[in-house]
């Protein structure tokens, strides 16, 4: 079902606002999108279009749910999307492209974020971005329930997130996959705590699988097919885990309809030109930061050392006062 790059290029360039699309793009993402559509490389599912694609909570939720069961290590079903807040913590320019909210059956709620480039301030961020999940669904559930609301109404939240890109701090455990963190007592006291934070820097697992080439459990096999487009590793995937044979097929579907996914392609070039923008700018504010830092430090430094020569030339004047005093009593 798979055409060719030269199939591929005789319809684009047979289309005048195509084939205009097609010429501003740089010339290695031209590459890139024939290759994706010729089936010589594989999509990212990292990608927010394909990811909204395939893994859509609305036409497809028990993939969604497959997926959320192995990061959470217990069996959930994804009962239907909620709707994004418009007015979220964080600017316009954030660097998370996928922003996916679903309620569970069990009445918690998952939030799955992509980010092409690790974020300055990781945690920070999370955190108050969890806290915002966390005040969205007590004001939704309290609207609901009006005076029958009560606090054990509202469920755990979790926020899990899927860096390509991941920040220096999660080098430092290369060979760790994933990272969840939840809120304990130092006393060893049980309480329901809600809110729950998961990191998956998928550039660390790729790196490991370059270097083994082997697909350890199902988790991995999910991250194989979330961040890997090598088709050497996708047909090791597929024989491994046929699960993943019908995701791959519809994705491949998708490609078929050149202008749509031409039109989903220039939406993450955008993303990743503004993405870019915004890290180098995050980038240059923290050097300014370190530098205003430094620069502080170093005049602190020159007003002690200031101070100090000004109370020694003080104790000179004085000494030179009391000798000039001294010749004038003898």
């Amino acid at each position: 079902m798979i055409r060719s790059r030269s199939q591929i290029l005789a319809e684009i360039k047979s289309r005048s606002e195509l084939s205009t699309i097609f010429e501003k793009w740089p010339t290695d993402q031209q590459e890139r999108f024939l290759d994706i559509c010729s089936g010589a490389r594989g999509c990212k599912l990292l990608y927010d279009s394909y990811f909204k694609e395939i893994l859509n909570p609305e036409t497809t939720p028990d993939r969604l749910s497959e997926l959320l069961s192995i990061i959470l290590k217990r069996k959930v079903k994804v009962k239907y999307p909620l709707p994004n807040d418009n007015s979220r913590i964080g600017d316009e320019l954030s660097l998370v492209i996928t922003d996916i909210v679903v309620e569970l059956e069990d009445g918690s709620i998952a939030n799955i974020e992509i980010q092409k480039i690790g974020l300055t301030f990781t945690g920070e961020r999370a955190s108050c971005y969890t806290a915002d999940l966390l005040l969205r669904q007590y004001k939704r559930v309290r609207d609901e329930r009006k005076e029958k609301f009560s606090y054990k109404d509202i469920c755990p939240v979790y926020t899990i997130v899927f860096m390509e890109k991941s920040p220096a701090e999660f080098k430092k455990f290369i060979d760790v996959f994933i990272h969840t963190f939840t809120a304990e007592s130092d006393s060893g006291l049980k309480l329901n705590m809600l809110q729950n934070i998961i990191f998956i820097p998928v550039d660390n697992y790729l790196d490991k699988l370059h270097n083994k080439g082997k697909i350890d459990g199902e988790f991995e096999a999910w991250l194989t097919f979330l961040g890997c487009d090598e088709p050497e590793y996708i047909i090791r995937l597929i024989k491994e885990y046929p699960y993943f044979k019908s995701l791959y097929q519809d994705l491949y579907n998708m490609c078929l309809n050149v202008e749509r996914v031409m039109g989903m392609f220039s939406e993450e070039l955008r993303i990743m030109d503004r993405n870019t923008v915004k890290y180098m700018i995050d980038e240059l504010q923290d050097e300014l930061d370190d530098t205003k830092a430094a620069l502080d430090s170093a005049n602190a430094a020159i007003a002690d050392k200031d101070a100090e020569i000004a109370g020694k030339d003080a104790m000179i004047a004085k000494l030179l006062a009391e000798n000039e005093e001294l010749k004038k009593k003898k």
